[in-house]
């Protein structure tokens, strides 16, 4: 499990099929506890109008032997930016990944995608019902100021 590219230059993968999520040991296997990453600035393109498409996503994760190397999950999330795909493809298609390779205990994503034609889209996904005696707390994003 030698890392690809923390401690290495690494280009920005062209599209997310091409990126390679490292993976490493769970440096407490024997604990119980919850990692997140927020990642404000998310960017894909819409594949209608090729428009740029902004989210704010919140990834939480009980972890099994392995954590995502952050470094990677950058480069994986900044690879969407040229990519055309709606919401909901993303959001669930980011889960579904990290979740089939990583094989974590637990893992949502929640996808607070900002208005396009005046409609802000929320995309949530998770594997299941987290691990008993897990703290699992709010995602906690502002919701959007136009919502009333």
């Amino acid at each position: 499990m030698e890392p690809k590219h923390l401690g290495q230059t690494s280009s920005l993968p062209a599209t997310p099929g091409e990126a390679e999520l490292d993976y490493v040991a769970n440096p407490r296997p024997g604990s119980r506890y919850m990692i997140r990453f927020a990642a404000p600035e998310f960017t894909s393109l819409c594949p209608i109008t090729g428009q740029p498409d902004f989210a704010h996503l919140v990834i939480d994760y009980v972890p099994g032997a392995t954590i995502v190397e952050s470094k990677s999950l950058k480069l994986f999330l900044g690879s969407f930016r040229n990519h055309g795909a709606f919401h909901e493809d993303c959001t669930v298609g980011i889960g579904e990944r990290l979740f089939d390779e990583m094989k974590p205990k637990w893992l949502r994503i929640g996808g607070y995608w900002y208005p396009r034609g005046g409609i802000p889209i929320d995309v949530f996904w998770q594997s299941g019902e987290p691990p008993a005696g897990v703290w699992i707390p709010a995602q906690d994003v502002p919701g959007y100021r136009g919502r009333g």
